[in-house]
């Protein structure tokens, strides 16, 4: 009796752990926060953040901003963010890094060699000119001067890498504040002018293992191909991981997404699986503005302008552009790099422009914020000032051209080095101006229309599809792809005015598109037989820098299928969200300072917005097959 008693129990037991299990949460894995950051901030270290007045905000100062806490900036005032940030990169530029630390400290290793003293003297010269503009210009010939190979030391890199990589383990707080170990590598181009092909080298390991290696800057090689053996053989010797993160290419003059290597050759499948495997992620927005398109080439997309920089490199809108300049620009900007990476992926089996999107600030302050009403400059002699507006940056940029801009948002399971790094990876990451709106896109074939309003949103999606980063597969004969979006607000921001859709695709023919689709709208605004919508308003009020939010809505959800799709088709899609508007960091300075001569063609309001990472959708998937 025992004996088939003892039976039963087993055959109970082995039952009921059959069963799925009655908390639903047991075998959840997918990510269900989203994490802020910045992967791009510079501090003293640099050597320009330093030679233009960023002297005393070292790492340390930087982590202690982005944890929350108070801090001195360079101007005497403090600056404290308004929430904590998640995570931060700290992307001194690899060149000669921490050198003017240690030449402003007279050090022996520094001020006690031949090169040094050229670079005293020098310093001394610039630090004479009075003149601003002068001072401007002087800065750059001595940049060039202090991060030339002439300097280079590999024992005074060896222990400054050693104290930037040990700073970084001591602020990581695996679970409360990860700080990510990394550097800017900056190169100008194979043109050998300001061609901005700079990329931010991140690795997911702790100081003992990265810095068994010394960052690999310019001074070692302008060749981005160069940069990847680099980061392929750190792993092969440490058994870490590393990734690249290019720059906003909006200031590449047509390098960034060029249809050719450095040395010149077309782009191979080799060349496109190297770029595909270390560059997973594109900086699509910073202060240098917004890398998303560009009026001229998407002149059907009414939202195309945002923060062009109008004053350098032929960006300036009211103009006639010929086919040459049109053609440099569609290399520099992500959605016509896109749209090229589908069409070599149908050519060679792999797309090289296969990325993900991130933002971040690139300010030189030591400070990342991205907050209009809190904006701390892109360089020190940009900081809050009643002169910022109008006085120019560099190279002539006035100072109302930068924006305040932008962060990283990133799914991981927990915030930890570790999750944050395989995110990032996967693409499951989105480009915010500024706010921290949360948004979730997923993608498949089997969305139904109130999947958008269950509580159960984010485990439909991955039960479902695919997240932001991912591949739509196998499509069922007949059927389109349909995609699930949610975005809600900035608890502590402004509403939302709509949430879009952009396709991108290569017909049949060879031909390239795009489209804009308005797929969900506040204030039960339509969209019209063009496929536009009307306006949401505006409730600013530039005077008091302020708006109200009694127009747009805290939340837009959708399940939004694609009316055009044909299997065929090489295909992406990504969606952007945008607020209404809302003052932009002038008007808060105009107000500040009680500033009452801005010029007109000064932008004062803004409508901010969030970029999803890309979903695609290949033919060759559908059937299985590699072309």
């Amino acid at each position: 009796m025992r004996y088939l008693l003892l039976l039963d129990l087993v055959f109970f037991t082995n039952f009921v752990l059959a069963l799925e299990p009655y908390s639903p949460y047991v075998d959840r894995t997918y990510p269900v926060n989203v994490y802020w950051g910045d992967t791009h901030l510079h501090s003293s270290m640099s050597v320009d953040s330093n030679l233009l007045g960023n002297k005393r905000l070292m790492p340390a100062e930087a982590y202690k901003f982005a944890r929350g806490e108070v801090v001195i900036a360079n101007n005497g005032m403090k600056a404290k963010l308004r929430r904590p940030l998640d995570f931060l990169l700290i992307a001194d530029h690899a060149e000669n890094l921490g050198l003017m630390v240690e030449l402003e400290a007279s050090s022996p290793q520094v001020i006690e060699t031949a090169a040094g003293e050229n670079l005293v003297s020098k310093l001394n010269l610039f630090k004479s000119i009075s003149d601003p503009d002068e001072k401007l210009a002087a800065s750059l010939d001595f940049q060039n001067l202090a991060e030339g190979k002439e300097n280079r030391s590999n024992v005074l890199q060896r222990s400054i890498w050693h104290r930037v990589t040990a700073t970084a383990d001591l602020y990581n707080d695996p679970g409360i504040f990860t700080a990510l170990i990394g550097y800017e590598w900056t190169s100008i181009g194979s043109q050998g002018g300001f061609d901005n092909l700079h990329r931010v080298v991140v690795f997911k390991d702790d100081a003992s293992v990265v810095s068994q290696v010394l960052p690999f800057s310019r001074l070692d090689s302008d060749d981005t191909e160069e940069l990847w053996s680099y980061l392929e053989s750190y792993e092969n010797k440490t058994g870490g991981e590393v990734f690249a993160i290019p720059h906003n290419g909006n200031l590449s003059n047509g390098e960034m997404f060029s249809e050719e290597t450095f040395s010149g050759r077309g782009l191979t499948t080799a060349y496109a699986k190297a770029r595909n495997r270390w560059e997973p992620l594109y900086e699509v927005v910073q202060t240098k503005g917004s890398s998303e398109s560009h009026p001229v080439l998407s002149p059907t997309d009414e939202f195309s302008n945002y923060e062009i920089w109008n004053s350098w490199l032929g960006n300036n809108l009211g103009r006639e552009w010929d086919e040459a300049e049109i053609n440099k620009k569609k290399h520099e900007y992500a959605r016509p790099a896109l749209k090229l990476g589908i069409e070599y992926a149908s050519q060679l089996g792999v797309n090289p422009f296969k990325f993900g999107l991130i933002g971040s600030t690139d300010s030189h302050t030591s400070l990342a914020t991205a907050d209009d009403n809190n904006y701390w400059g892109k360089l020190t002699n940009t900081e809050p000032s009643p002169k910022r507006v109008i006085e120019p940056v560099f190279m002539a940029v006035p100072g109302w051209d930068i924006a305040a801009a932008g962060y990283a948002g990133v799914w991981a399971e927990e915030n930890t080095r570790e999750s944050l790094f395989a995110a990032m990876k996967r693409k499951e990451t989105y480009a915010s101006t500024g706010p921290r709106m949360t948004v979730r896109f997923f993608g498949g074939w089997d969305y139904q229309p109130n999947d958008a309003f269950k509580p159960d949103f984010a485990h439909l999606g991955y039960r479902k599809g695919v997240p932001m980063g991912g591949d739509l597969a196998y499509a069922p004969a007949g059927k389109a792809p349909n995609f699930l979006i949610r975005a809600v607000k900035d608890p502590d921001g402004a509403n939302l005015d709509r949430v879009q859709v952009i396709k991108g695709w290569l017909d049949t023919k060879g031909g390239l598109h795009e489209k804009i689709y308005n797929v969900a709208l506040s204030d039960n605004r339509k969209t019209k037989r063009s496929g536009k919508a009307k306006p949401v308003g505006s409730t600013v009020n530039i005077k008091q820098a302020s708006y109200t939010n009694t127009i747009g809505a805290a939340e837009l959800s959708v399940v939004w299928n694609d009316p055009d799709f044909k299997a065929d088709e090489y295909a992406f899609y990504y969606v952007r969200v945008l607020e209404i508007p809302t003052p932009r960091w002038t008007a808060y300075d105009a107000k500040y300072f009680q500033i009452k001569d801005i010029p007109a063609e000064v932008p004062m309001v803004t409508q901010e917005r969030a970029y999803t990472s890309p979903i695609w959708y290949s033919p060759s998937i559908q059937t299985g097959t590699s072309k």
